[in-house]
């Protein structure tokens, strides 16, 4: 029996419920999952795993072995990719999760740049609007909006995201001029749940002023390039993260409406486990896309 391959095998089907889940995740088949898993428990004298038609959960022995083992196998990890970088590359897989508005505008092009650094890190860019759990999902690293909770979590934080408002020329040429927060109560706005409330209340910043205006979204979307496009069509106005539209204010096709104001901000963490050691690439990938990410147009480090 390979111990070590028997232990990954137990780790991953620990944390993740599943022996087919752990397949996937290991590369290897479901049979080749079980057969290590029995060897295992052969191999201690002692049943490690409950097993049901839903859910595969470790026994207290089982639960002992992997609070044991799980911090000393990514101890071995850890220096065996920390020899491969000695020896002079950074390589192996890194998993990424983030929300899919940061992501495709601003992470991804992050990420091909450190790959151009690094060719030998694969790396898996999950872009998708929820909270994951790291270490059951097999993440290294999330970027997050609002600070997380946890205590198996290490946090870094990157800074505020401003949201503003902003419409097309277009727009503003039918509504006419939009001099108070009062008259957004009358106009046609497109707005994600993070902007608008459950109560239709669209929350305005002007330094130590807050205004509470009720609005109606004609609109409403979870999606980054639906509220932009819509906006740029000119039919609506509505609350943006200014780091997806700072090109198009800049090229004059969307303009600031009431520029004394923004919208509630939202503060950006980067999150890895602290259940895992910080391998190289992880590392390596941490120090390069933090201060690109800090330096994004429309990502404030406070407000």
């Amino acid at each position: 029996m390979d111990l070590a391959l028997a232990l990954r095998a137990f780790l991953r089907t620990v944390e993740r419920s599943s022996l087919s889940a752990a397949a996937r995740d290991l590369g290897v088949s479901q049979p080749a999952v079980s057969k290590h898993l029995r060897n295992l428990e052969a191999h201690v004298g002692a049943r490690l795993l409950e097993r049901s038609a839903r859910l595969v959960r470790p026994t207290p022995q089982g639960q002992r072995l992997y609070e044991a083992s799980q911090p000393a196998l990514a101890a071995i990890d850890a220096a065996l990719e920390d020899a491969r970088t000695e020896a002079g590359s950074v390589e192996g897989r890194l998993r990424l999760h983030a929300p899919s508005c940061i992501g495709v505008k601003h992470l991804h092009p992050i990420v091909t740049a450190f790959q151009a650094e690094h060719p030998r890190v694969t790396v898996d860019l999950v872009l998708e609007d929820r909270v994951i759990d790291l270490v059951h999902e097999d993440y290294d690293l999330a970027l997050r909006y609002g600070r997380p909770e946890g205590q198996d979590l290490v946090v870094r934080r990157l800074g505020w995201v401003r949201r503003i408002l902003v419409a097309a020329p277009a727009y503003l040429a039918r509504a006419g001029g939009i001099e108070t927060p009062e008259q957004l109560a009358a106009c046609d706005l497109v707005a994600t749940r993070a902007a608008v409330d459950a109560r239709s209340a669209l929350i305005l910043h002007r330094g130590r002023e807050t205004v509470t205006v009720p609005v109606q979204p004609v609109l409403r979307t979870n999606s980054a390039e639906v509220l932009v496009a819509t906006l740029l069509a000119g039919r609506v106005m509505g609350p943006v993260q200014h780091l997806l539209v700072a090109d198009d204010l800049a090229a004059g096709r969307l303009v600031r409406v009431l520029p004394d104001y923004e919208v509630r901000s939202t503060e950006a963490y980067l999150v890895y486990p602290s259940v895992r050691h910080m391998r190289p690439a992880v590392r390596a990938f941490t120090d390069f896309a933090v201060p690109r990410i800090r330096t994004v147009e429309g990502m404030q480090a406070n407000v």
